[in-house]
């Protein structure tokens, strides 16, 4: 039998108040299931920037524990008669280059042919081009053209010279022969190998219009000759290209200003991983400023252990604070790039040592090798950001408990749809029963009613 509406005979056994007694039983069991997996839900969200901020705390202390970071290079050149680069680890130091002579390419100039489509030759045969003592053979014929020609010495030699032809005048073209390379050694000629050429333009008539010279130039007054303005040989790591003649005073430094910077990055990440890891583990009565971590254990740990490692930190040869850093009463780190900058200027060797680990010296002259400072770090934060760390196995339980509790509310509420499917078809036949006892009552009353009026 369908069931159309409850409390049509009874008006007691309504749906009302098995809807009633259904959200009665929603509050005691689906409820506070529902207010963990908001907690849950939360929670996650907090644990996403605890964990994102952790992450970028690690990376920032990573930059700053590599050796290579102190081997970068920066250089200053005052005068424009030169540009230097310098690779990492290069040396250090002063100079002077005085620029009297750049080196330039050898231009050859042939002589003068009406067109670009005059033949070069009455025959077949061959030249040969010799250019900076390499010998390179070119074909012709009779049909050969002074554009073919500048074409073949491009196809055969092209490494080496580069051919073009120029129009001087009306009538007037000539070839012009400019050597790859700079110096003394890139003069060049033509011989006829076989006395085919119809005029001797690329011969005798052929003259240097620019003459290849050696760079000269002075180190600290000591005269150095190269056949290239691009000088990679004179100081190991150095790239020197010659700009003009002049004189030019050159600085190479270590390249301060990067380290600086990656330090600034630690300062601000680290604050940003302390600042939210307080403000999730905050304790207060107040609900609205009360952290959502405020009852884990596990995340006040870990901010008394960044705390601590700050102090702890060094390999006993000092501590962060001798170089600069300081931390408030607030927990607030900072940085005194004053004092950084003093003691790098001091012993840079031991700066280096002391954050990335190395050989430090002490003031007594003894030696100690320490792992790093940053080192030290980096191994600390990365027992809670590691695979199977404190923070990786948090997520995980958060995750699983978060399907636990999907899992009993899906359970409940599946209980409480049969609990209360049952108590309607129950509702449904009592409201039956006493709508059939009440059509017999008031039958029962119609007949006692007929029979006084009969009487």
């Amino acid at each position: 039998m369908g069931i159309s509406a409850l409390g049509t005979g009874s008006s007691i056994l309504t749906q009302d108040l098995l809807d009633q007694l259904r959200e009665a039983d929603e509050a005691a069991q689906i409820t506070p299931i529902e207010y963990s997996l908001a907690d849950n839900k939360d929670k996650a969200a907090e644990f996403d920037v605890i964990d994102a901020n952790m992450t970028n705390l690690y990376d920032a202390i990573g930059e700053l524990k590599t050796p290579a970071l102190f081997d970068e290079r920066t250089t200053t050149v005052s005068g424009s008669s030169v540009e230097i680069t310098a690779s990492a680890n290069s040396d250090l130091q002063d100079f002077t280059l005085d620029v009297t002579q750049l080196a330039t390419k050898q231009i050859e100039e042939s002589g003068s042919y009406t067109a670009t489509t005059d033949t070069i030759a009455t025959a077949a045969g061959d030249m040969n081009l010799n250019i900076d003592g390499q010998d390179f053979t070119i074909a012709y014929d009779a049909t050969t053209t002074l554009e073919d020609l500048k074409n073949s010495i491009n196809d055969v030699a092209g490494d080496k010279v580069n051919a073009t032809i120029v129009q001087v005048g009306a009538g007037d073209y000539r070839l012009f022969l400019n050597s790859a390379d700079t110096g003394s050694t890139q003069d060049m000629t033509i011989t006829d190998n076989t006395g085919n050429l119809s005029g001797t333009q690329l011969t005798t008539d052929l003259t240097a219009v620019q003459t290849g010279v050696d760079a000269e130039f002075t180190f600290n007054g000591q005269a150095i000759t190269r056949t290239s303005n691009e000088v990679n040989d004179l100081i190991t790591g150095y790239d020197i290209t010659l700009k003009e003649v002049g004189v030019s005073e050159v600085s190479v430094t270590q390249n301060r200003d990067n380290i600086t910077d990656k330090i600034d990055s630690f300062v601000e990440k680290y604050n940003a991983a302390m600042d939210e890891i307080a403000r999730a583990t905050k304790n207060s009565t107040d609900p609205e400023t009360r952290g959502i971590f405020a009852g884990e254990s596990t995340f006040k740990a870990m901010e008394r252990d960044l705390r601590n490692m700050m102090d702890k930190v060094g390999g006993g040869v000092g501590t962060l604070y001798d170089f600069g850093f300081d931390i408030d009463k607030d927990g607030k780190l900072s940085i005194d790039k004053d004092i950084f900058n003093t003691k790098m200027d001091e012993n840079p060797a031991n700066v280096e040592a002391f954050f990335s680990g190395g050989d430090y010296t002490n003031a007594d002259g003894t030696v100690t090798t320490v792992t790093g400072a940053f080192t030290e770090m980096s191994d600390n934060v990365y027992d809670y950001t590691k695979f199977n760390g404190m923070l990786d196995n948090y997520d995980t339980y958060l995750t699983e408990n978060t399907a636990s509790l999907e899992e009993s509310k899906t359970r409940a509420t599946e209980r409480l749809d049969a609990k209360y499917e049952t108590m309607k078809q129950q509702y449904a036949a009592y409201d039956a029963m006493i709508a059939s006892f009440n059509n017999a009552a008031a039958a029962f009353t119609e007949m006692q009613n007929s029979s006084d009026n009969n009487n």
